[in-house]
């Protein structure tokens, strides 16, 4: 496509005497923002990703799919008979009888408000980001009517390990001659759990079912089931299926019950890339303007080389040969400096905290306790074309000019 002649005069075009260095530097600006535009773009969309994945891995692995609850909001009866007919729904993988209710937790005179979920302890076993994210304590001791499972991060607020006591103080409580008086209950610590999210780990407490129904008071009853089905995506498909077989009516899906949260990851995902994608257009720009800049300055030297017969295609392939080397350069080196930071984006932010003595991650702002990355192929691929895109069209314009310019008139200026 480009003559061995075209590819020496555009390279010679590119390195600056010094007369030229103005028009270099500009070159060297264009190739710097395209590539940290690119590099950028990759970074941030692979935090993203990796944001999304993390917190709906830790959401559906803690969280069922579905949830079904009994009319207006009463205890669900019967839930066993009604757990066999959902397991028996195609594509339903387990259902999971829980109690769930919101308490305060106190131990060594700190106290903090909890979330206490009961469940069987097959159930729980049942669970991988629970039962294999326990660091200390053992899951075999998850049993009877005085043990409960914490997070880790709520065990160091409330100073407590292994063995020790935690105080569960109910608002609903019993109904006394003198009002209604909290009811408190002392539970032993049999194990820490660590499942890598912020708000479990700091608010979650698992108790067995048989404790939960004593303490809540919901004899033979439960607040809801909770199911796991053989994919989130097929969580709506699989809860009319569930209606159909069961007659239950109040089910809700994962994304019913976090679509907020999602949809504001998702909207954030696309302003950056738009925001960000700014920072190559400016740089296509730059290049613009060098090109510009190179064909005024080269004017003299086109009109020798048209009377030396050059043809307009061939100084229009030159000036675009000069232009699209540095957007290639640039987008290469974004997709290099993005994938290298993206895939070592957590070592890099230990050694930013270590070097500065400076937060950056803060896990009760974010919920993860590590930054999370995730490089999708298919969005680089998009990023890098972009790039490479916008850096030939960029370079259109300029090499149109100096494929028109008339060698007399510009012999004639000089």
């Amino acid at each position: 496509m480009f003559s061995a002649f075209e590819r020496m005069v555009a390279m010679r075009y590119l390195r600056s005497r010094r007369q030229e260095g103005f028009i270099s530097v500009i070159a060297w600006f264009s190739l710097l923002g395209i590539g940290l535009g690119v590099a950028t773009l990759i970074i941030v969309m692979s935090v993203m990703n990796g944001f999304r994945f993390e917190l709906l891995s830790r959401i559906l692995g803690v969280n069922g799919h579905l949830s079904i609850y009994a009319e207006a909001n009463q205890p669900l009866g019967n839930f066993d008979d009604l757990a066999k007919r959902v397991q028996a729904v195609q594509g339903v993988v387990a259902v999971t009888p829980t109690i769930e209710g919101q308490v305060m937790a106190s131990a060594n005179n700190q106290a903090t408000g909890v979330l206490v979920r009961g469940l069987r302890a097959e159930d729980v076993a049942k669970r991988p980001i629970l039962a294999n994210n326990i660091v200390m304590g053992n899951i075999a001791d998850f049993e009877g009517t005085n043990a409960i499972m914490i997070g880790d991060k709520l065990a160091r607020s409330l100073n407590v390990r292994i063995g020790d006591q935690v105080t569960l103080i109910s608002p609903k409580g019993n109904v006394t001659a003198f009002g209604t008086v909290p009811r408190m209950k002392a539970y032993t610590v049999v194990a820490l759990f660590s499942v890598g999210m912020y708000e479990y780990d700091s608010r979650f407490v698992y108790m067995p079912l048989d404790a939960a129904q004593i303490y809540f008071q919901v004899e033979n009853a439960v607040n809801y089931l909770d199911v796991m089905v053989d994919h989130p995506d097929n969580a709506t498909a699989r809860a009319a299926a569930i209606r159909t077989a069961t007659g239950a009516r109040n089910i809700f899906d994962w994304q019913q019950s976090n679509s907020s949260f999602f949809t504001a990851i998702q909207v954030e995902r696309n302003v950056m890339f738009l925001i960000l994608t700014l920072i190559i257009v400016v740089a296509a720009f730059n290049i613009i303007s060098s090109l510009i800049m190179l064909v005024k300055d080269k004017g003299r030297d086109i009109a020798i080389l048209r009377t030396m017969g050059a043809t307009r295609g061939m100084i229009m392939r030159i000036f675009l040969l000069s232009g699209a080397s540095v957007g290639v350069i640039g987008t290469l080196f974004g997709f290099v400096l993005g994938t290298a930071f993206s895939v070592n984006i957590e070592t890099i932010r230990q050694w930013v905290e270590k070097l500065s003595g400076a937060n950056v991650f803060n896990a009760e702002i974010y919920f993860l306790s590590k930054l999370p990355a995730i490089v999708d192929p298919m969005e680089v691929v998009i990023v890098v074309g972009m790039g490479l895109g916008l850096s030939f069209l960029a370079t259109i314009y300029p090499s149109w000019r100096a494929a028109r310019l008339d060698p007399v008139e510009a012999l004639r200026y000089e």
